[in-house]
């Protein structure tokens, strides 16, 4: 149930980047952080290699490629060494994808509490005690 934005540069112009990125990126949240791609949600926005500036210069005159990606999971349900298995694998693959990355490349894993994210009107927390109670969740009241 995460939602994934990334907002990408690169000078790889294929019509199928923006989902290969998607799925990518989905891929690696349900294998490493072990989320249920099915209720994963991934934005992506491309940027002009001229507007986006590391280390002082734009990725332009570098002629690098680089990325910010921002992972929502909730509170508690990813060990350190996941979010580090995962932050290195995330940056593996972006350079695969986009080329040559700028070291200013960044993923952020969000940790959201759960009885304040959630997605279809429920939090997170209702989900989990509806499940420990094995009993369908109830939507919450206005």
């Amino acid at each position: 149930m995460p939602l994934i934005t990334v907002t990408y540069s690169s000078f790889r112009k294929a019509p199928s980047l923006k989902a290969e990125i998607a799925t990518a990126v989905s891929d690696l949240t349900a294998r490493i952080l072990r989320k249920d791609p099915r209720v994963t949600a991934v934005i992506v926005r491309a940027v002009d290699a001229a507007d986006w500036f590391a280390g002082g210069k734009s990725l332009a005159e570098q002629s690098l490629a680089s990325f910010w990606l921002d992972v929502h999971v909730s509170e508690g349900t990813n060990t350190k060494d996941e979010k580090a298995a995962y932050l290195a694998a995330v940056f593996q693959r972006m350079g695969e994808l986009l080329g040559p990355l700028h070291h200013e490349s960044y993923t952020h894993v969000d940790e959201v509490k759960g009885d304040a994210y959630g997605f279809g009107g429920l939090t997170q927390e209702r989900r989990y005690i509806a499940g420990k109670l094995e009993v369908p969740p109830q939507q919450e009241a206005a």
